[in-house]
């Protein structure tokens, strides 16, 4: 498998080519191999799949490594363009489409009531959570057509992360409780950081006031056991596959917001950690900057189909005026006016 098919995946690896293109390709040198064995060579196609899988990771690996060149063509420091636009969907509070390579996020915030807040009871934490985000993966984003079956490992992994990264921009006493909601239209590598982008863009349509923007990167990384080693920026989903590391790191013009790492070798030195989070500096600054051409600070105000919030005190004596008995006041205040009103 391997003097027949390194050249030709080495060849692949060179020739700066779409996701689509390139898995094509890569099939098609395991089919051709596969029609030059005899019949009870092919029978073994569990096997022929995994040495023919070892060969490729090999090749391409040793492409990057020693002539620094990337599959699609990028140099390792090099992000894929960008598009963004916000106010993509006309009746959501906020929204905003968020595209790096083929990497795809339609993202809708939607900003309701105290009522509307998440009620948690868990072993460690008792509450209530007033952001919120959920993150929707479908197979389509991948050219694949699977059943949707609830939500997996992926959409809760790649939903905290993109959470932790915009929960810490939120204004403290903005009075709305916020859901922001990440559908994946395409994916090629680093769906969470679109997820990231295209969330901070969408608060910003929607008027919350958030304290900057933030932007997100993933990092990849190449070693052999020579000590050579390469760091990628912005990796694709092969890269990521055929790497050794996919560390995503998010944050604002001044600083890290969140960070994530999935490693499949022992460890880092610190030289090699600081490279990697100075190249990914470097990328959110890019991807940052990108963003502000589309929008820079939070709308002035909110949509004019948003719900409003009016707070006011009232003094202590007239509550149980305004409540009324059995609650007949109040309820008949929220009928008149088709309001919703609560009293802490």
């Amino acid at each position: 498998i391997k003097e027949y098919s390194y050249d030709k995946v080495q060849a692949i690896a060179r020739a700066a080519s779409g996701k689509d293109e390139r898995t094509e390709s890569f099939a098609k040198i395991l089919t051709d191999f596969t029609e030059t064995l005899s019949d009870e060579e092919k029978e073994k196609k569990f096997l022929l799949k995994f040495y023919y899988g070892k060969v490729k990771k090999e090749a391409v690996r040793r492409v990057m490594l020693d002539e620094k060149v990337r599959l699609d063509g990028r140099k390792m420091e090099d992000v894929r363009d960008i598009w963004s636009e916000i106010g993509y969907l006309p009746t959501t509070h906020g929204s905003a489409v968020f595209t790096r390579g083929e990497t795809q996020s339609l993202t809708t915030v939607t900003l309701g009531t105290k009522l509307d807040q998440q009620t948690i009871d868990g072993a460690i934490f008792e509450g209530t959570q007033r952001f919120l985000l959920h993150y929707n993966f479908p197979s389509f984003s991948t050219g694949e057509a699977n059943p949707n079956r609830g939500v997996g490992r992926r959409e809760v992994g790649h939903g905290n992360l993109a959470l932790r990264a915009l929960k810490k921009v939120i204004p403290a006493d903005f009075p709305y409780t916020i859901r922001v909601v990440s559908d994946i239209l395409e994916s090629n590598g680093s769906s969470s950081m679109a997820t990231v982008c295209a969330g901070s863009l969408a608060l910003m349509d929607g008027g919350v006031p958030i304290s900057g923007g933030v932007s997100g990167i993933a990092m990849g990384l190449i070693t052999d056991d020579r000590g050579n080693a390469v760091i990628l920026s912005d990796i694709l989903g092969d890269e990521d596959h055929l790497g050794d590391m996919d560390f995503k790191v998010a944050g604002t013009a001044k600083g890290i917001t969140a960070c994530q790492m999935d490693i499949k070798i022992d460890g880092l030195t610190h030289d090699l950690l600081m490279k990697a989070l100075n190249q990914a500096k470097n990328g959110r600054e890019h991807i940052l900057n990108e963003m502000n051409k589309t929008i820079s600070i939070a709308a002035s105000d909110l949509k004019p189909h948003t719900p409003r919030l009016i707070e006011f005190e009232i003094p202590k004596e007239f509550i149980g005026a305004v409540i009324g008995p059995g609650g007949k006041h109040i309820q008949e205040l929220q009928a008149a006016t088709n309001s919703t009103i609560t009293i802490e």
